[in-house]
């Protein structure tokens, strides 16, 4: 009879350990659950926030500033024992580019001033006066009508020419339309093939002509604290000229931030216009960067 008891209390006690392992069990998958939800949420949340930051106006400005200064008195005798220099340069690149999901319009600006002072003789009585070496401005603004997302037709309007002397002599102006592909977030090529090229001043050798613009701008952090942002554009002319119309443009730019967007900047830019002149140009500037 004993056995009989023993027995059927196995029975009974049996279930409620199974139940009771179950139960465990399924508060334990209710958490795993309650844990995947919770990384699917913060991985949305991450998503949304790319999202807005890549939707809307992006407004701001990043540039360099060099400048250095020296003096001699009464130094190793040579041509000039007693002299005195000073050089400013300036870059700075302004956007305010908008994105939606339907289309885009990317607006910047590039401005290149420099002044030098060479005071030979500081003993003579004459102040030496600064002198404008550099002087640069380039103005971009491209629309864009999305295909896809990699893929929409876009018009561009592009200016170049002098600020603070010779204003629009010479000056340049292309406007066209074309494609604009974006294989990828940080990089943007432009490929019109009717693009109108209009060349100011005063010089009767100026022409105008229609021909290709291709351009390209690319950006990225190469590792934490140093950006690169380098921008190519280019005007293919469909006839020949005298002098010729063909020029392209190439401008690079380093900055490692220090502290609070200020840093050590490096800018350097190649171009060859023949209508500007006939010899190849070139600029850098190193000194203190600047990101707003």
């Amino acid at each position: 009879m004993r056995y009989l008891l023993l027995t059927a209390l196995m029975f009974m006690l049996i279930p409620a350990v199974t139940f009771a392992q179950t139960r465990e069990e399924l508060h334990d998958q209710i958490k795993e659950k309650e844990d995947s939800i919770s990384d699917i949420q913060s991985r949305i949340d991450d998503l949304q926030a790319e999202i807005d930051d890549y939707l809307g106006w992006h407004i701001g400005a990043f540039g360099t500033l060099g400048f250095g200064f020296s003096d001699f008195e009464n130094w190793q005798k040579g041509a000039n024992p007693d002299a005195n220099s000073m050089n400013i340069k300036i870059t700075a690149n302004p956007y305010a580019n908008y994105n939606d999901d339907q289309y885009f319009w990317r607006n910047k600006a590039f401005i290149n001033l420099g002044w030098q002072k060479l005071d030979i003789d500081p003993n003579d009585g004459e102040e030496a006066e600064l002198e404008q070496v550099a002087d640069i401005l380039r103005l971009s603004s491209l629309y864009g009508y999305k295909f896809s997302d990699k893929l929409a037709a876009s018009a561009l309007m592009e200016y170049n020419t002098s600020i603070l002397s010779n204003f629009n002599n010479p000056g340049i102006l292309d406007l066209g339309i074309g494609i604009t592909w974006t294989p990828i977030t940080d990089l943007t090529v432009v490929i019109h093939p009717l693009n109108y090229h209009w060349v100011f001043g005063d010089s009767p050798e100026f022409t105008n002509a229609l021909g290709a613009k291709i351009a390209a701008d690319y950006s990225r952090d190469l590792f934490d604290g140093l950006s690169w942002t380098s921008s190519f554009s280019s005007f293919l002319p469909y006839k020949d000229t005298d002098p010729t119309l063909f020029e392209w443009t190439w401008i690079n730019g380093f900055s490692y931030d220090l502290w609070k967007g200020f840093g050590l900047g490096f800018e350097f830019g190649l171009r060859d216009a023949e209508v500007e002149s006939q010899d190849f140009q070139s600029f850098w500037v190193f000194g203190v960067s600047y990101t707003f």
